[in-house]
Formats: structure tokens, sequence, C-alpha cells
């Protein structure tokens, strides 16, 4: 293989993996860096796919935070503010979703 093919080939390899990490998602990206067993690529691929279909971008931003921080998933359950109930009654049907269409990735 010429010098520019070869070239041509490792632009297309970084290009494909630069386009695939950038729209990977919040929730994707969050659960492939966490120290989770259960966190192959597949398995953020598909929780993401149901994040966009079921959480806006603000709740895909927040419950990412989850990862990082469990607790504070347990603080905004059980937080008092109308808000926090209604994002956790989207992010618990998020799970549920995801539960049901990400089982056996």
């Amino acid at each position: 293989m010429n010098s520019f093919l070869k070239g041509a080939a490792g632009a297309l390899v970084i290009s494909v993996v630069i386009s695939s990490s950038a729209s990977a998602g919040v929730i994707a990206s969050a659960c492939v860096r966490s120290d989770r067993e259960a966190a192959s690529w597949r398995m953020c691929t598909c929780l993401q796919h149901v994040a966009n279909q079921s959480l806006s971008r603000a709740d895909q931003r927040l419950a990412a935070k989850f990862f990082r921080d469990p607790h504070m998933a347990q603080e905004i359950r059980t937080s008092r503010a109308r808000s926090h109930e209604i994002f956790w009654e989207r992010y618990k049907a998020f799970g549920d979703t995801a539960e049901v269409m990400c089982k056996g990735v």
C-alpha cells in the first residue's frame, strides 16, 4: 500500500473514532468511563439510544452525573423540589425502558 493510501486509511480511522465518540452522547460517555463491570460499549450505546428517546439533553446531563456520583441519584430521588420529582419520574421511566430494551446486550 503506498504512503498516500496508508495516510488516507489512517485519517479515515481517526475520523470515524472522533465522530463516534462525539456523537456518543453524555450517557454513553459517562457509562463507558464508569467502573461498572457491565459497562460494555454495546450496553452504554443502548442506554444512550433509550436516553435519546426518553430524556431531554438537560435530563441526560444530570443523569450522566449519576455514573460518577451514585449518591447524587439518591439525593435527587428524595428531594422535595418539584423539578427533581418531575425529573425522577422521567428518569424512572427511562430506567424501566432501558431494562427491557438493553437486556442481554
